[in-house]
């Protein structure tokens, strides 16, 4: 008897369009174009540091063009290759389509652990993989804007949006070349927690309809339904925030990279948040009791599980054991296909 195979993220987001596909009834021409990158480009540049050249690999996937500027985050992570970064950028061109936003997908990515480096050397970091994306159009105001990902954030916007300017200096538009930027280097109000808005949004809207929430094995409104949080970074600790305070919903366990936090009366989010501003993970925090396995919550009784961190984390090895009647998917393809 065969074993099934695990699907790598790249095979899992391509299972998922093929499943549109069929639905759709696209013609096959169609269906390939759509599948596939219209262009990924690959960039090695050195950086001197600490006395040695270092060098760094970077990515940047522009998955369709067919609507511009094209749109996605830059991340900065140390496992970063071409086939995520693609991955990545085509379900930017969904998410768009599917929202009727007017841009194609893109993604990028830089491998690196930004906790290996000092801040004024990450900048210096930033500022050449910028450099190296801007001369290549491959960061633009009409033709190729990024955005905060995992890794980066407003700080890492203004240094690339500065870094533009610099080699741009006539283009007037140059503060539109990246999104989530600082308010005081042309950010809007409201960017860095609007996803985990969006994922209280979500939430609210499908416990509008009872007979979805039937379906799910829950009952009433959020209030007071037990929520389990991957990934405290931009994304989830929003998400936990407004849905403990502005819903009533108690948030029993966060997992982190150290291992998970456990409250069964409810943590507290921001109290959590600045002990891992601080500490760098959870263990410790006297706002509950320490797991060091955290994927072992991701199995763990609740009503709702939010993963927020990485692609993958629900898979074929632990699918079945996934307790959770609801699962919110805040990260990028947390659930294989």
């Amino acid at each position: 008897m065969s074993i099934a195979k695990e699907p790598t993220f790249r095979e899992s987001v391509d299972m998922m369009f093929s499943r549109a596909v069929r639905l759709m009834e696209l013609p096959p021409g169609l269906e390939q174009k759509i599948r596939v990158c219209n262009a990924t480009y690959t960039v090695r540049f050195g950086v001197r540091l600490r006395g040695h050249i270092h060098t760094f690999t970077g990515y940047r996937a522009v998955h369709s063009e067919h609507m511009e500027p094209v749109k996605g985050g830059i991340r900065f992570a140390p496992n970063v290759h071409q086939d995520e970064v693609e991955a990545l950028a085509a379900l930017m061109t969904f998410k768009c389509a599917l929202v009727e936003t007017p841009f194609g997908g893109s993604k990028g990515g830089l491998c690196i652990d930004p906790r290996d480096w000092d801040e004024h050397e990450l900048e210096q970091i930033t500022r050449r993989f910028a450099y190296e994306l801007a001369k290549r159009d491959l960061i633009h105001p009409s033709q190729n804007v990024p955005a905060p990902d995992m890794g980066t954030g407003e700080r890492e916007m203004a240094w690339i949006a500065d870094q533009y300017a610099r080699m741009n200096t006539t283009d007037i538009n140059s503060r539109a070349c990246v999104t989530g930027k600082p308010l005081n280097a042309g950010g809007i109000a409201g960017r860095v927690e609007a996803t985990g808005r969006g994922v209280e949004y979500a939430l609210q809207e499908f416990f509008r309809y009872p007979e979805d929430v039937a379906k799910a094995g829950l009952e009433g409104t959020l209030d007071g339904k037990r929520i389990i949080v991957q990934g405290l970074g931009n994304v989830g600790y929003h998400a936990a925030k407004f849905l403990s305070e502005e819903d009533g919903a108690k948030i029993i366990a966060v997992i982190e990279r150290d291992g998970a936090l456990i409250n069964e009366e409810g943590l507290n989010i921001d109290g959590v948040h600045a002990w891992i501003g601080q500490h760098g993970g959870v263990k410790g925090c006297p706002d509950g009791q320490y797991e060091p396995d955290g994927a072992k919550l991701l199995e763990a009784d609740c009503d709702i599980l939010i993963p927020a961190a990485l692609e993958a984390v629900i898979n074929m090895s632990n699918a079945e054991r996934v307790k959770a009647p609801l699962i919110i998917e805040a990260a990028n393809g947390p659930v294989t296909a």
